[in-house]
């Protein structure tokens, strides 16, 4: 038997009014949900106490309350290259036994030609490492500037074949300085708008970026939101010297970089690794750890 629905004129109009206001009002997308659930993972840049050995680092980094670490590999870092293949498996083996991660290396690289680079790429390759951090480009102020950022978008584009290869993401961070590629953040979006951001991309300096870019450091951000494999924190103060005005790296809070930039982040689609960095003087032992954990907790309150 078929069911029979009586339904009036009046509720008719109602609930097509209805269908219709609901159908208005932007509804969240399901990755809008996830990430505003989701919690963003905070690593610690260990060059500070890259003199500790594997066990060492990782019961500070436990101690600290990261979730793990981005590692300097590369000459008179914490791992040297050459001897990448027998101490990066031992930093990795130490971090994991406390339910840690080996996140992000910080290198040399700039092409796939550098003797050490195939070396280094495959052992973090083997080790399930998938993000590392470049080296830097700076401008020779002799040679036409479009000649040179021709030339290294050429190696960039080397590299993200290899990383395709071996299933990695190079990072191009920005750091600020008069003669530094990448300073003006533009420069980076030149080089890799490009190329498929699963093979390279950017470890956004939100602090390099706010001493370059001043108050339109939001425009930059934006621009290279969808290129994030990594974001890099730290923070600075302007201060007058005899010799004029200098950017000095402070605490996290006690600087110009803005803690909205971090709202908008927890917003976005970004799921990579948060790197604290640390260029202000610190104090060795107990007081390092605690200006460690002090920047570790600004940065949870910002990112609430």
């Amino acid at each position: 038997m078929k069911a029979s629905y009586s339904v009036s004129r009046r509720q008719f109009i109602a609930s097509a009014a209805a269908a219709t206001a609901a159908l208005a009002v932007p509804q969240p997308s399901r990755a809008a949900e996830e990430s505003s659930l989701r919690r963003l993972k905070i690593l610690g840049f260990s060059k500070p106490f890259q003199n500790l050995n594997a066990d060492d680092t990782a019961d500070l980094v436990a101690e600290v309350g990261w979730d793990g670490i981005e590692c300097p590999v590369r000459a008179k870092g914490q791992i040297e290259p050459e001897r990448v293949e027998d101490d990066l498996p031992k930093m990795a083996e130490a971090l994991k036994r406390r339910k840690l991660e080996l996140a992000i290396l910080s290198t040399d690289i700039r092409n796939p030609s550098q003797p050490l680079t195939q070396k280094v790429l495959r052992t973090a390759s083997k080790l399930g490492v998938k993000r590392y951090r470049l080296s830097f480009w700076k401008y020779n102020a002799n040679r036409p500037i479009p000649e040179q950022l021709n030339e290294i978008r050429a190696e960039l584009r080397d590299l993200a074949a290899l990383n395709q290869e071996l299933g990695l993401c190079a990072g191009f961070q920005n750091h600020s300085g008069s003669d530094y590629v990448g300073a003006p953040v533009w420069d980076i979006y030149d080089l890799i708008k490009d190329l498929d951001p699963r093979q390279m991309g950017i470890c956004f300096d939100i602090g390099h970026a706010t001493l370059e870019g001043g108050m339109s450091w939001p425009i930059e951000a934006r621009l290279m939101e969808r290129h994030y494999t990594a974001v890099f924190v730290k923070d600075f103060l302007w201060q007058k010297g005899p010799r004029g005005w200098r950017a000095e790296w402070c605490p996290l809070g006690a600087g110009m970089v803005n803690r909205s930039f971090f709202q908008t982040l927890k917003r976005s689609t970004f799921n990579g690794p948060i790197s604290q960095h640390h260029e202000y003087p610190l104090q060795a032992g107990k007081e390092m750890i605690a200006a460690f954990k002090k920047d570790l907790h600004v940065l949870k309150e910002w990112l609430g």
